[in-house]
């Protein structure tokens, strides 16, 4: 862990000198540029006293760069295509055990001509048009606004019999950790 480059990383982004932290903590300079320079290391009361002097969430000090809010902006995410024809898939974020993407369905297309499975849990919901979510035997016209979810382990497939295109925000959890893929 990387601790006191994050806590010069807050505190230079948010303009406080080592003086006023000293100052609000009753630190001294030499002790905060060791910890800044990863040359010691604080007790948890110290770190407490850090983290209230920087106006952080003591945990968000704890944090390594991969466990921070990640950002995907609309015009980088990995675009894909899956299932039939006309089926774009939009990446737009995730977490080792959770993904979410937009899938746009065009008239026709479907996540399939028969139904597939994988690990994990899904929870759909229908952003744009109307979609038929099936699972074993059951079968259900969804529209905008509308959300279904379940055990993607269970064979399952969505298709669009609608005149415009449908949009589908879909999460997906997993309880084993996804290596890091584009978005």
């Amino acid at each position: 862990m990387d601790l006191g480059s994050n806590i010069r990383t807050v505190r230079k982004r948010k303009g406080i000198t080592i003086a006023s932290i000293c100052a609000a903590t009753g630190l001294s300079q030499g002790f905060m540029s060791q910890l800044e320079n990863n040359k010691t290391s604080p007790s948890i009361s110290t770190l407490e006293q850090i983290a209230e002097a920087l106006d952080v969430p003591l945990v968000y000090l704890l944090l390594k760069k991969e466990d921070r809010m990640q950002v995907t902006r609309k015009k980088d995410r990995h675009q894909t295509a899956g299932g039939t024809s006309h089926v774009s898939i939009s990446h737009i974020g995730r977490t080792p055990h959770l993904r979410m993407t937009i899938v746009e369905l065009a008239p026709g297309a479907s996540s399939g001509d028969t139904p597939h499975s994988h690990e994990g849990e899904e929870v759909h919901v229908v952003v744009r048009g109307t979609v038929t979510a099936e699972q074993g035997e059951d079968r259900y016209v969804l529209s905008e606004g509308d959300a279904f979810s379940w055990n993607a382990g269970v064979p399952h497939r969505v298709w669009n019999e609608g005149e415009e295109t449908a949009i589908v925000l879909i999460a997906v959890y997993t309880d084993t950790p996804r290596e890091a893929e584009p978005i």
